[in-house]
This record gives structure tokens, C-alpha cells and sequence, in this order.
């Protein structure tokens, strides 16, 4: 009675065909505790270490060493062995039958020396069928072959069938896929290298060769001005701190607004029609990229206005830099020049609306004023020409120093008629003359007197005539002094105007250059091929990427 032997299940993936025993097999070993299985690899193909695509095998780190075997196996057993050719699936079940006997073996060689050794068969299938349950052995049967590795002490006993060395035909397969990495890696390179040679450098060649021997060379006038404003102000609001941030609000609006002017198509048309900007870029010494046409329009010469005039505000400085490109000298000097002048007009003009405002009614208050006096100062001398008198005061005082005079040489002669009248015989010729120049003297008087106040005639009285006359000139005094607080209101807004006033001063005048200065050959040319280097950078990232997601 045999008794079967118990050992670990052992699956594979696939199913290997079954091998034809070649003996049959003896009874089976007693039962015993099978070892722990090893690594299995399959003796006819090695495996190969992977190779990247440098040509560089990687480490794959150092290999578990075997148990020791407990006596070397003779070379003439293990040569004869292994000329048998057997299957590396029959060398698997001679490993795992000498497993489960307890049989220590160094190889799959040794292991079908050791079992023939104790009279058991390593490849009859009876063996492997009796060591399974009841369904194990179709499913055992089916078992296919699984490429495992096998850590063995000595390459030299790697099971092959073949008579050529693992390792030299491990090394020519490396070597051919280097040779075949390093094929397809030049390859690579030479296409790259032509796409490089068509889209980049091809296009920066044109460019270069136009940059050199077509482009019109250009000269470039320099300037810089500044907008100033009245000192009085700038003291005034620019003493320091905040204050001076806010006296110079107004320079950097005006600044801005000039800089904006002198790039706008506006100073584009008036520089045409001074100078003649238009025919200067139509001329046949412009080349063919940057002439105008011949009947261009204003757009278009704008355009090349942007392009060759060029300004720029510093608001650190305050400065404003200005650079005129011209295909001559003498052009670009007289371009600059005009377009100064222009920014001075602007400046002007920016402020005198402003100016013009503050001075309006400050000058028609004191036009107003003047009217009045004036027509004061006439009524004052109808009244004189109608009195025929220049002073009515005077005139009074001197009426009235006559009747003081007549009132006194009537008390004279009343004296003296009283002397005649106190004589007993008074002289009648005396008396008589007496009372004649007593009547005369007070008769004048009166006349004198009713010039004063009496309106003995359908002219008015000296007095209504006297007291038009001090109206009159009452009325005068006060349009004159009037007239003197309009001035003074005028000459005010005249100082606020000027304070309100912008200067455009010249801090670099315009020079004109006698060398090129564009078009900047070396420079245009590798500023062009790194463009169309990003450019086909771009491109070749978006190819990638869309090879990718497709």
C-alpha cells in the first residue's frame, strides 16, 4: 500500500503541454515536509536585463544566493545531463519532485541527477498526479510554462540547451539595441536638424541678408524738453512735502497731454503740410518695406509716423524724450525741430483758455467802471459850463466876501450920514450923497445875495446849481475809487493768469546724427531667429500635444 504524498499546491497562469514520461515511476518516496519552493527560470532563455534608451543597462541590484549544497555534484554526470537536452518544463518538475523528497539540490541538473540516484523517475506524470487532490491533476496538468527567476551560486550552472554562451549572446543583443537606439537617435537629430535648418534658420537668414544689404539706413535725432510753469507759483505750491506734490500735478497733466498730441495724427498732418513728411518716406532711397506708396493714404502714413516717431514721459523727471527717425540727417533734424515748436504752441494753448477766463471779468468790471467815471467826470464839467464857473465854492466864498466888503462900507457911510444928520444944519448935498451910496451899497448887496438864493430868473439859483455841481462831483469821487478797486481786482487776475502759465524749455536740443542708427543689423538679426526659434518651439509643443491626445 502506497501513500500518497502531500505538497503545496502549485499554480501558473497558463497551462504547458504535458511531456511524454520517458520512464516509469517507481513507487512513490515515504511522505515528508516538503521545502519551501525556489525561483524557477527556464534554463534555454535567459533573461536579459533591460536596456534604456541611452544604451545603459540599469543595475538591478545584487542576486539571493542558494542554500549550500551538501556535496558538489561530479562534471561528467551534470555534462551528460545536460546533453540530453532537456526542456526547461521538465527540469521545473525534476526541481519541485526532488522538493517534495527532501532531496537538496544546487540546480535543475543536479536535482535530475539525485533523483535517478534513488530510483525515481523526475518526468513521469504519475508522480506529479499523486502528489495532488482528487481535481488537482487536470488542472496541474494544464499548467503552462512561467518564465521565473532562479538565483543560482555559480552562472555556470544556469540550465541551457544551447552550446553558445548566455552571456556574449546577452551582450550582442545589448549591442544591437544600442546600435539601434543610437540609429534611431541620429535620425532624430539629423530631422530635427532640418526642421531647425527650414523654420528657423532659413527665415532669420532672409531676415539677416535683409537687415544688411536692403534696409535704408536711418538716422535718429534725440531730444528732451520739460514743461515749467511761473516760479511765483511754483513756490507758491511747491514749497515741500505734499505741497509739492500738488504745485506739480499741472506740469505732469500738461506733459501728458503734449506727449499724447505730438503722437497723434493730428501733428502727423501738420508735420506733412510744413515739411512734407509724406513725400520724405515716398522717396526711391526708402526700401520697398518701408516706402509709402504714391498715392498713401493718411492712415498709412500715419502708421509710419508711430513707427519713427517716438516719445516718451519720465514722470520721475518730469522729462519728455523725443526721438525722430529720418533716411537723412538734415530730415530728422528739421522733423524735430517742428515738432518742438508744435509742443510749445500746445503748451500755450493749454493754459489760455484758462487764463483768458480768469481775466474776462476782471477786465469788464473795470471797463464798466471806467464808463461811469467818465460819464461823471462829463456831467460834472456841463454843470461848470452851464455856472461858467470852475469851483462853485470859490465862486460863494467870493460872493460873499463882497457883501461882507459892500456890508462894511455901508456901515462906514451910515456912520457918516449920522454925523451929517446930527448937525443942525446938515449939509443937504452930503446927506443926499450919503443916502445915494447907502442905497446903492444895499441895493448891490441884494443882487448879491439873490444870486446866492433868490430864483429871480428861469435859470436855477446859484445855490440848486452849486449843490447839482457837488453831486456831480460826489458821484465822480465815487467812480473813481471805483474804478481804481477794478483796477486793482485786474491786476490780480493778470498775476493769477501768468501764475497759470506753462514754458516748454529745452533741456537737450536736437542734433542731427552723422552715422546710421537703424536699422541695428547684428542685433535685428538674433532678435529674429529667436522669435522664429519660439516660434517653432510653440508649434512643435502643440503638435506633440495633440499626437499625444490622439
Amino acid at each position: 500500500m502506497t501513500t500518497k504524498l502531500k505538497a503545496k499546491k502549485y499554480r501558473t497562469p497558463q497551462a504547458i503541454p504535458e511531456p511524454a514520461a520517458k520512464a516509469a515511476a517507481p513507487s512513490p518516496a515515504p511522505q515528508a515536509k516538503p521545502k519551501p519552493k525556489l525561483a524557477e527560470v527556464r534554463p534555454n532563455e535567459p533573461i536579459l536585463p533591460t536596456v534604456d534608451e541611452q544604451g545603459e543597462t540599469p543595475d538591478i541590484g545584487p542576486r539571493p544566493t542558494p542554500p549550500k549544497a551538501p556535496a558538489a555534484a561530479p562534471d561528467g554526470a551534470i555534462d551528460a545531463i545536460r546533453k540530453e537536452g532537456l526542456t526547461g518544463r521538465q527540469l521545473r518538475m525534476a526541481r519541485r519532485t526532488a522538493q517534495r523528497h527532501n532531496i537538496p539540490a544546487t540546480s535543475d541538473f543536479d536535482a535530475v541527477r539525485l533523483l535517478r540516484e534513488q530510483g525515481i523517475d523526475p518526468f513521469q506524470r504519475s508522480n506529479m498526479l499523486a502528489t495532488t487532490g482528487p481535481g488537482e491533476g487536470q488542472a496541474l496538468a494544464k499548467i503552462d510554462k512561467v518564465q521565473l527567476p532562479q538565483t543560482v551560486a555559480d552562472k555556470e550552472t544556469l540550465p541551457s540547451t544551447e552550446t553558445d554562451d548566455p552571456a556574449a549572446r546577452r551582450a550582442t543583443e545589448i549591442e544591437a539595441i544600442q546600435r539601434d537606439i543610437v540609429r534611431r537617435r541620429q535620425k532624430r537629430m539629423t530631422l530635427l536638424g532640418v526642421r531647425l535648418a527650414f523654420f528657423v534658420g532659413l527665415p532669420a537668414l532672409i531676415c539677416g541678408y535683409y537687415f544688411y544689404n536692403i534696409a535704408t539706413p536711418m538716422y535718429a535725432t534725440k531730444s528732451s524738453f520739460l514743461i515749467q510753469q511761473n516760479e511765483s507759483q511754483a513756490l507758491a505750491g511747491g514749497g515741500g512735502g505734499l505741497g509739492g506734490l500738488i504745485g506739480g500735478g499741472p506740469a505732469i497733466t500738461d506733459s501728458i497731454a503734449v506727449q499724447g498730441y505730438l503722437t497723434s495724427a493730428a501733428a502727423m498732418r501738420r508735420l506733412n503740410e510744413d515739411i512734407g513728411f509724406k513725400t520724405h518716406f515716398s522717396g526711391d532711397e526708402i526700401d520697398p518695406l518701408t516706402r509709402l506708396g504714391e498715392d498713401a493714404t493718411d492712415q498709412a502714413a500715419y502708421k509710419i509716423y508711430k513707427k519713427n516717431v517716438k516719445i516718451g514721459y519720465d514722470p520721475t523727471e518730469g522729462i519728455i524724450n523725443m526721438e525722430v527717425i529720418a533716411a537723412s540727417p538734415e530730415a530728422s533734424e528739421n522733423f524735430s525741430k517742428a515738432l518742438i515748436g508744435y509742443a510749445e504752441e500746445q503748451v500755450s494753448d493749454l493754459t489760455l483758455r484758462l487764463r483768458e477766463d480768469q481775466m474776462s471779468g476782471a477786465r469788464e468790471s473795470f471797463q464798466e467802471a471806467e464808463e461811469k467815471r467818465q460819464q461823471a467826470l462829463e456831467r460834472v464839467v456841463a454843470l461848470q459850463q452851464d455856472l461858467k464857473i470852475v469851483d462853485p465854492i470859490g465862486e460863494n466864498a467870493a460872493i460873499l466876501g463882497q457883501i461882507s466888503g459892500l456890508e462894511a462900507e455901508m456901515s462906514v457911510l451910515n456912520q457918516r450920514l449920522d454925523v451929517q444928520l446930527a448937525n443942525r444944519r446938515p449939509n443937504a448935498a452930503k446927506v443926499n450923497g450919503l443916502q445915494l451910496q447907502i442905497r446903492t451899497k444895499t441895493g448891490e448887496i441884494q443882487r448879491l445875495r439873490s444870486q446866492l438864493t433868490d430864483d429871480t430868473s428861469s435859470s436855477e439859483s446859484i445855490a440848486t446849481k452849486t449843490a447839482q455841481l457837488r453831486v456831480a462831483e460826489a458821484d465822480y469821487e465815487t467812480r473813481n475809487l471805483m474804478l481804481q478797486t477794478a483796477l486793482q481786482s485786474l491786476e490780480t487776475s493778470r498775476e493769477a493768469a501768468d501764475r497759470q502759465a506753462r514754458y516748454l524749455a529745452q533741456s537737450i536740443p536736437p542734433v542731427a546724427p552723422d552715422e546710421p542708427t537703424y536699422p541695428r543689423k547684428f542685433e535685428n538679426t538674433i532678435l529674429a531667429f529667436l522669435i522664429f526659434g519660439g516660434i517653432y518651439l510653440m508649434m512643435s509643443l502643440t503638435a506633440s500635444i495633440l499626437r499625444e491626445q490622439v
